[in-house]
């Protein structure tokens, strides 16, 4: 999956914001849905960084994904 940091306060780990589009069931309008997701981050991924993340095994509680590419460096702003 490909997502853009949105956090990178914690030590070893960040998250990442998927975001998809859905088709509301009733109105038929385009939705962005945006999911969050913690992953290692060991490549040291920034803040505005679109990477892309692949399931592991887990790490933590929460934390199941793992950073596997830096695909563009973005601006923290």
């Amino acid at each position: 999956m490909i997502g853009k940091v949105v956090s990178d306060k914690m030590q070893k780990t960040a998250v990442v914001a998927i975001s998809r589009v859905v088709k509301h069931p009733f109105y038929g309008k385009n939705i962005r849905r945006v999911k969050k997701y913690k992953a290692g981050n060991e490549l040291g991924a920034k803040m505005g960084d679109k990477v892309r993340i692949e399931p592991s095994r887990p790490l933590s509680k929460e934390k199941h994904f793992k950073v596997v590419e830096v695909i563009e460096h973005g601006s923290a702003a």
